[in-house]
């Protein structure tokens, strides 16, 4: 009876378009959001990969043979045209964040039911890591782009009766391209395993003509040869796709106890760049709900997928959690399955009593709100005013870009640790100030950064601040 009260209403026969759109339009607007104003500024590692892309060049191989580098290909792309800002610097990612997120609904809906699929969107986009990595421009959103449309392409060759042709391109076409990003592998190799193990997936495979399959495999070589060309020319690049870490043995207990930091820690949270835990408890609870749902329903394709790399990443992420990010993927589809045996437990508790079934989805839409709103006011607050977190990201380059550029300023002094940094900041310009690391004895303008101020006798004219309480004077102008 309640259904039908329902589907009465013109909008009820479009609801789900309806919420999908409502949630695209909040997407874009957070995706904003967190790329101009919170948190804002460049982190550490940031600065550091802003003077790499910088020096990125195709005559020098060792500046291009990095992991992650068709996308910092197109970070430098972007600031060529846009000029060296944050906004410019931050771009691609924001362009990655927002296909993955469209990638995310589209794998959603063929993974779960529409409600499920709407719901885990919801609290994905929302999720305060999810945010902080899409701005991030050190190449961590690839994390979260490949594995998303890698199996959304997978799972269209298996189960649509429509355009299996173009996925079948799309899937032979993204392989190779995202084995240039950390980790990835491990996921075609799951991918793979789950073909060769499943019987639906391995009749499907067997359709396949062989020439239509030597064709798709030529196109995916074809795009993997730089990077075998990248790695016999450096093999240490091989290692870092790997995931090995950089020292060796390593501290295995350390990093368990980052680990449980990073997700378990509720009680004494940490500050940083990365708010920890990256999840909130009830996230947790709904991603322990959907492990346990998963190794009860095993038998589908999707299951051989995940549980394979869950478990070709554990011992990687165990020896190496700097690519923590890697498990955002799996951790979300995992939520997404805690709420479908959820709501499916619900309904089975009452089969025929529509009143019953539609209160059911109360407490759910309860728990989906707490989530959300704790996501999203821990993002907004945390990473705007908590003092060891606002404090770790750098303005220095709108700063730059304001006071510093086109304002008459031949010279700038910086400390010897901030030349490359400046140097590299300097080179998108087309008349640079020169960069100097000591006070310049002829005449004219020139500023200096905090760093290289105390070294300077001379009074400045102005002193160019940040809104922060701590560390405040950035720049410092002297005009003879």
């Amino acid at each position: 009876m309640a259904g039908l009260f329902f589907s009465k209403f013109l909008t009820y026969r479009f609801r789900y378009q309806i919420g999908y759109l409502l949630v695209v339009l909040a997407f874009i607007a957070l995706l904003v959001i967190a790329g101009l104003h919170v948190p804002g500024g460049l982190s550490t590692d940031e600065q550091e990969q802003f003077v790499a892309t910088a020096a990125m060049d195709l005559q020098d191989i060792d500046t291009i043979a990095v992991p992650n580098m068709p996308f910092f290909v197109m970070q430098r792309v972007s600031m060529e045209l846009l000029g060296p800002s944050e906004f410019a610097f931050k771009l691609p990612s924001l362009i990655a964040a927002f296909f993955a997120g469209i990638g995310a609904v589209f794998l959603l809906r063929r993974w779960f039911r529409p409600s499920i699929a709407l719901l885990a969107t919801i609290i994905m986009i929302t999720t305060g890591q999810f945010l902080f990595i899409a701005q991030v421009g050190t190449g961590t959103v690839m994390y979260f782009l490949w594995p998303i449309w890698l199996l959304l392409a997978a799972t269209m060759i298996t189960t649509s009766p429509h355009h299996k042709r173009f996925w079948k391109i799309m899937f032979f076409i993204m392989v190779p391209l995202s084995l240039y990003t950390p980790l990835s592998l491990y996921l075609v190799l799951a991918i793979v395993s789950a073909g060769l193990l499943h019987p639906h997936v391995r009749y499907v495979l067997k359709r396949m003509s062989l020439a239509h399959l030597l064709l798709l495999t030529s196109i995916s070589l074809s795009l993997a040869a730089p990077l075998i060309a990248l790695i016999l020319v450096d093999s240490r690049l091989l290692l870092e796709l790997l995931g090995v870490p950089s020292s060796w043995p390593p501290d295995v207990l350390m990093n368990l106890q980052n680990i449980s930091q990073q997700y378990f820690n509720f009680i004494t949270p940490q500050s940083g760049p990365l708010m920890t835990p990256v999840l909130g408890l009830g996230s947790i609870a709904l991603i322990v709900l959907g492990v346990w749902q998963l190794f009860k329903i095993r038998y589908t394709a999707r299951s051989y997928t995940l549980v394979a790399w869950i478990i070709l990443l554990l011992p990687i992420l165990i020896i190496n959690p700097q690519f923590e990010s890697i498990a955002f993927v799996p951790l979300l589809l995992l939520l997404a399955n805690g709420l479908s045996y959820l709501l499916r437990f619900w309904y089975d508790m009452f089969p025929r009593n529509p009143y019953a079934r539609f209160i059911g989805i109360v407490p759910l839409a309860i728990l989906v709100a707490g989530l959300v709103v704790s996501g999203l006011g821990r993002y907004f607050d945390g990473y705007r005013y908590d003092p060891v977190t606002a404090s770790s990201f750098s303005h220095d380059v709108e700063l730059y870009n304001e006071h510093i550029e086109h304002k008459n300023i031949e010279k700038i002094v910086v400390a010897e640790h901030e030349l490359p940094f400046y140097a590299a900041l300097a080179s998108y310009e087309d008349t640079p100030p020169r960069i100097l690391t000591s006070v310049p004895r002829d005449s004219g303008s020139f500023a200096a950064t905090r760093a290289a101020h105390e070294k300077i006798t001379l009074t400045p004219t102005r002193i160019v601040t940040t809104a922060t309480s701590e560390d405040s004077d950035r720049f410092y102008i002297y005009k003879k």
